[in-house]
């Protein structure tokens, strides 16, 4: 069930410690918004000095407020700060947000500071948000603790930055995005992201969860507690593109950066990642048009009556030009723009007039003019063909009503043309309320219009920019139930730490998971070596072990015919090399193989993180590889593989046979499982993995401990 938070949320009363009359202090501000709701609870102003302050008496002390006090805000100097808390405890205060700064993200001494309080806190079993943050807010409580306010609705807005936040609130005003609440992270030492997340998905009145975060501190708990959120979660977070400070010793470190890290744990998620907050209000903006009411057949609520059941996408227009624009906008972010079928078109014959285009993208071709209604008709006839999963409308619509609002545009003297066109905007909403709702975006060049604000206040989303339109429907069509029908996968037990990292102790310890090798032995001379030679055929393969990069050092050498032939090779080797050891291999049949290269990274945030790609010698300069959280279920594996660009290669090209893929995502599923439970190991890679047409074969591995 999580944290009770309800004391953080919907406190019985409430104390600001540091109220002030000086609105250059933020005790200012936060006491100002208390006084928001003075009828909904009890809200007392503690002021060292006593006095009046926001014309109400300020009590000395929150002992002096002589009653106990469900939830204290501290805005104090940090000189102050640890007495101001154990004084909030001492009063019964079962919840405390922490203004103050000059903790953890002021160096150590701040960190042991921070982490002394947050343990005092919980010992008393009371919650901290912060400290260093900037408060908290609840539109569906009349819970006002920040320095803003922030318009009701739906998006519970979780942050690590203030200025963010009063940012999205301006882009999300015309969309009429509105806030259930808001809470500054803070440095999180106790009440943390994943508390929040796990809290605001049972908060009925929040429909989607908006996340700005630098720190998800557990990644992979924040991780799991989205994609059981049973809501979107929209995440906007900085710093993805830099890569890991370690220094890598394997492909697949020197591959891992945090973008891809944040990638693959938001697609694992069902999370919603953005890059601007232009885009996550665009991205909200279309999740809450799927909480538009369903009609007679449903329920209204987060996504009721909207049947994502896939991408399928009509682009309907007014314009040739506005049409190609949006159906490459439209493939672009994902979504399909197939050509539609006989009895669709056909449909639509019988609603546009002869020189309409209506193959996909759908153009009037000028009839709008005509028969204003003509949009209503075909929008009604794209929603209701099986053949679409969702509709986006693009171009002019918006203009003949504009014209008369003394928004420019629109043809002179227009006023039929807009008298049309707002009958069409109420008919089009009709059609959604009363037939099996799919998603509908909107893009105009006049979104402001009568018109537009008609489909807009009905939940339609309507934007100006044809990438935001593309972007939101791809958002509303994403979500499709359980993620991938597996979401994050749960870490196995730990096992018993690896003792050998070597290279034949890496392939014991995979070999034991089942993962098959080539027959192989450890030589350290010449006896050794025709000792090994004689224990299974040739072809052979001699690697020298103990090189961070064996190939790039000249330490591999492959189809050795006879014992002759490796024996010659190890000389020649060793007078150049001079390695402590080698290996003898059986060579393993290339014919008709793909090498894949297999690896997992620990990453400090979200655990272990799993690689897979096309391999050999060229990973790196070819880079056609996917993450995800591991460990990686063999499904979930082959679905990674069939992504890759160069994933034609698997099903055979030029002549050449299929590979066995389900095979190589088994081989994945135990490689990335054994990684998954030995968290002492940094990296672990296979590369490569041969994958023929008759099973897989791992052919080289290495670890690398912490």
């Amino acid at each position: 069930m999580g944290r009770d938070l309800t004391a953080l949320f919907d406190p019985r009363s409430v104390a600001v410690v540091g109220a002030s009359d000086d609105p250059a202090k933020y005790g200012h501000a936060v006491a100002a918004q208390a006084l928001r709701a003075p009828d909904r609870r009890p809200v007392h102003l503690v002021n060292r000095r006593g006095g009046t302050v926001l014309g109400r008496t300020a009590a000395t002390s929150l002992t002096a407020v002589g009653e106990p006090v469900d939830l204290v805000v501290i805005s104090v100097p940090g000189a102050g700060f640890e007495a101001a808390v154990d004084e909030a405890l001492a009063c019964g205060a079962k919840a405390v947000v922490a203004i103050t700064a000059g903790f953890a993200e002021a160096g150590p001494a701040g960190l042991a500071r921070q982490r002394a309080i947050a343990d005092r806190v919980r010992a008393a079993g009371a919650v901290l948000v912060g400290p260093n943050c900037l408060g908290i807010a609840d539109n569906t409580t009349e819970l006002y603790l920040a320095s803003d306010r922030f318009a009701p609705g739906g998006v519970a807005l979780l942050s690590q930055s203030g200025n963010l936040a009063l940012e999205l609130q301006l882009r999300g005003e015309p969309h009429g995005l509105g806030f259930s609440r808001f809470v500054s992270l803070g440095n999180q030492a106790d009440v943390t992201l994943v508390d929040l997340v796990e809290d605001c998905s049972r908060h009925e009145a929040t429909s989607a969860i908006a996340v700005y975060a630098e720190d998800f501190g557990d990644g992979r708990a924040f991780a799991a507690a989205a994609a059981a959120a049973g809501k979107p979660v929209v995440l906007l977070t900085a710093g993805r593109g830099t890569a890991s400070a370690r220094s890598a010793q394997s492909h697949t470190g020197a591959l891992t950066t945090s973008a891809d890290v944040v990638a693959a744990a938001c697609r694992d998620a069902g999370v919603e990642l953005v890059r601007t907050p232009r885009e996550m209000t665009v991205v909200l903006a279309g999740l809450a048009g799927l909480a538009r009411p369903a009609g007679p057949a449903g329920p209204a609520g987060p996504g009721a009556g909207v049947r994502t059941r896939g991408r399928r996408t009509a682009v309907f227009t007014d314009g040739g030009g506005h049409g190609a624009i949006a159906a490459d906008a439209a493939e672009d972010a994902g979504l399909e723009v197939p050509e539609l079928g006989g009895p669709t078109q056909d449909r639509l014959r019988t609603v546009l007039w002869e020189q309409s285009s209506v193959a996909n993208p759908v153009d009037l071709a000028g009839m709008g003019e005509q028969r204003p209604l003509c949009y209503a008709d075909t929008v009604g006839a794209l929603l209701d063909a099986d053949e679409v999963d969702a509709v986006l409308m693009t171009g002019y619509f918006g203009g003949y009503a504009a014209s008369e609002g003394g928004l420019g545009g629109g043809p002179a003297g227009g006023s039929v043309l807009a008298e049309g066109e707002a009958r069409a905007a109420k008919e089009i909403v009709a059609h959604l309320a009363s037939a099996a709702a799919k998603p509908l975006v909107v893009q105009s060049m006049y979104p402001g219009s009568p018109s537009c604000r008609v489909l807009a206040e009905a939940g339609v989303p309507v934007f100006a920019a044809t990438e935001d339109a593309a972007r939101a429907l791809t958002a509303m069509t994403g979500r499709r139930g359980p993620v991938d029908a597996t979401g994050v996968p749960p870490l196995p037990s730990p096992a018993p730490p690896l003792s050998d990292p070597g290279y034949h102790g890496v392939r014991a310890l995979l070999s034991a998971a089942g993962v098959p090798f080539p027959a192989a032995r450890e030589i350290t001379d010449e006896a050794g070596l025709l000792a090994a030679a004689a224990e299974f055929d040739g072809p052979y393969v001699l690697k020298a072990l103990h090189l961070l990069h064996k190939s790039d050092a000249g330490g591999v050498a492959l189809r050795l015919a006879d014992r002759d032939a490796l024996l010659a090779a190890y000389r020649e080797m060793h007078a150049r090399l001079g390695a402590p050891a080698y290996s003898v291999e059986a060579m393993a049949d290339l014919t008709d193989g793909i090498e894949l290269i297999v690896g997992v990274n620990q990453d400090p945030r979200f655990g272990p993180v799993a690689l897979v790609g096309l391999g050999g010698v060229l990973t790196e300069s070819l880079r056609d590889v996917a993450f995800a959280l591991a460990p990686v279920p063999a499904r979930r594996a082959e679905a990674l593989l069939r992504g890759l660009r160069s994933a034609a290669l698997l099903d055979g090209v030029r002549g050449r046979p299929a590979v066995d893929v389900a095979a190589a995502a088994a081989v994945v599923e135990r490689i990335t499982t054994v990684a998954a439970a030995h968290p002492e190991i940094a990296e672990l890679e296979v590369n490569p993995l041969l994958v023929r047409p008759d099973g897989a074969l791992a052919l080289d591995a290495r670890a690398v401990l912490r």
